[in-house]
Formats: structure tokens, sequence, C-alpha cells
């Protein structure tokens, strides 16, 4: 079982270095690594260590694939992207991204308009209802620390918001997807889409 655990973080580690390599957000590729660790970490026998690192690489391969469909973005926007999927826990001001590129505000925003086909401000919501997305199918967080940790003013703030964007409550979206297997004991674990 050691060694199983072992090969298990280390094709972890090297798929997310692969994808990250490949231009998968290093934020993404270390989320999915470490949701997979922490899962294998609960399994009690090597077939389904075996059968989780499979279904780890078949998500990453599967994600490569939609990044390869993906348009390719100048320097400035990848730059904003960038900055956004590291900081969503804060508050993220047009002007601190403008600094970072070293370009006009206005003009950041037009040219980040006009390669994403959304404002930035959209942008930063929809990384952080991913973000919430994630968090709630693949963790036990509650609504609040997830409103706390995403930076929103209040917890209804953040369930408004999420409604808006996805169509349901997060109470909804959670009950939906986020789903348990029983292992060959029938112990309840969390699955994996």
């Amino acid at each position: 079982m050691r060694n199983a655990r072992y090969i298990f973080v280390c094709g972890a580690a090297l798929a997310s270095r692969t994808a990250i390599s490949g231009g998968m957000p290093s934020e993404r590729a270390f989320n999915i690594s470490d949701l997979y660790i922490r899962k294998m970490d609960k399994l009690n026998t090597v077939n389904e260590i075996h059968a989780l690192q499979i279904d780890m690489f078949s998500l990453y391969t599967h994600e490569m694939a939609e990044l390869d469909k993906k348009s390719v973005f100048s320097k400035p926007v990848t730059l904003c992207m960038d900055y956004i999927y590291y900081h969503l826990h804060e508050s993220i001001p047009v002007q601190e991204l403008a600094r970072l590129t070293k370009l006009n505000a206005s003009y950041l925003s037009t040219l980040f308009k006009k390669e994403s086909g959304v404002t930035i401000s959209e942008y930063i919501l929809s990384k952080k209802m991913e973000a919430a997305g994630n968090m709630l199918k693949y963790s036990d967080y509650t609504y609040a620390e997830i409103s706390s940790f995403l930076n929103f003013s209040s917890q209804s703030h953040f369930i408004r918001v999420f409604k808006k964007q996805k169509g349901i409550t997060p109470r909804q979206y959670r009950e939906k997807y986020y789903t348990f297997v029983t292992d060959e004991r029938g112990n309840r674990q969390e699955s994996i889409p």
C-alpha cells in the first residue's frame, strides 16, 4: 500500500507539471492533483488506488484536450488571467492589473474585452464561480467559508451571485454534483467526477 501511495503521489506531481507546461493554468493543475491525493489518502486497497490514478490521468487528458480548443491570448491578457487565478481570494482592482502589465487601465480593459469577449470584472466573477463550483463539488466547505475565501462581502451576496450565474443555488448545485460512492466494504466515500 505504501508503495502504491508513493507512486500515486509521484504520478500526480508529474501529471500536474506536464499539464502546466502544456498550458493548463497552474492553479487548476495543482487543485486537481491535491483533490486526487486527498481522495487517495482515504482508499484502503491497491486496486482502488490504481483505479483512482486512471481516473486522475483521464481528467488531465480531457482538460488538456479542451485547452487545445481555446484561443491564444496576448501576454498582457495572459498575465491578467494568471494573476486572477492566483488572487481569487482577494479584491482584484483593474488598476492592480494595469500596474502588473504596465498598461493604461482603460487600454487594458479594452484589450481584455477584445481578446476574451468579456470584461475583466465579468472574467473575475466567472473564475470565482468556477472555483466556488469546484469547492461545492469536491469539498465539505460551508457556504460561508466559500464566500469568505472568494472575498464576497457576505454569504447572502455569494448565494445571490452564484444563483444568478449558475441558475441554481449553491445548495442545489452541491446536491446535484457532490455525490458519494461506497467502497467494497460499504464505506461512504466522495466521488470525483
